[in-house]
């Protein structure tokens, strides 16, 4: 019989922090039944496997990085758009770095055809499209590429300090504000 008040989303939750913990990784299904109170045969009364649970992280990662985007865009555009969204992004990294993991595994290989998947990942990305249409680039390729320009760079930036990647004196803030910067100063010569 399931513990009482266990549910898939439960479980879900409890590894994304797991993941948080440990590095996404070294998530295990037998540890996250100890954190869990449960035994691991138990876990396949939520879950398939390893595999639908990572499945179910992605899942999670990106429609929790969707609304922290799309809360961060709020009543913004242009730059202060930009400014808005990269700081969201470095910190739904910086705090749910396992969870952040899992949104930028090869997920789309095993489920390629994902509907749900699909939904969430369009649902991270249009706060981005939004901005940068705010910003005069709409629609089609071009958008597509300047998504993936500011992806690249709030990506690239966040995980590097998550990493411990900057052991330079220089102020990590200012850094990252630059880097926004030339981003955007880019952009108006796109």
């Amino acid at each position: 019989m399931p513990r009482a008040g266990l549910n898939r989303a439960a479980v879900v939750e409890a590894a994304g922090a797991l993941a948080d913990d440990r590095g996404l990784e070294d998530l295990s299904l037998a540890d996250l039944a100890g954190r869990l109170g449960i035994r691991k045969p138990s876990l396949y009364n939520h879950v398939a496997g390893i595999g639908d649970l990572r499945r179910e992280l992605a899942l999670a990662g990106l429609r929790e990085l969707g609304l922290s985007l799309s809360r961060a865009a709020v009543g913004k555009a242009g730059d202060d758009g930009l400014f808005a969204l990269a700081e969201a992004y470095r910190t739904f990294v910086k705090q749910r770095p396992g969870l952040y993991e899992a949104t930028i595994r090869s997920y789309r290989l095993l489920y390629p055809d994902d509907p749900e998947l699909e939904a969430a990942e369009g649902e991270a990305l249009e706060p981005v499209l939004t901005v940068l249409a705010s910003c005069g680039i709409s629609g089609g390729e071009e958008a597509i590429h300047a998504a993936r320009g500011f992806r690249s760079v709030a990506h690239g930036f966040a995980t590097l300090e998550e990493a411990g990647g900057f052991g330079m004196p220089a102020d990590q803030n200012e850094s990252f504000r630059r880097l926004v910067r030339t981003f955007a100063d880019g952009l108006r010569s796109w």
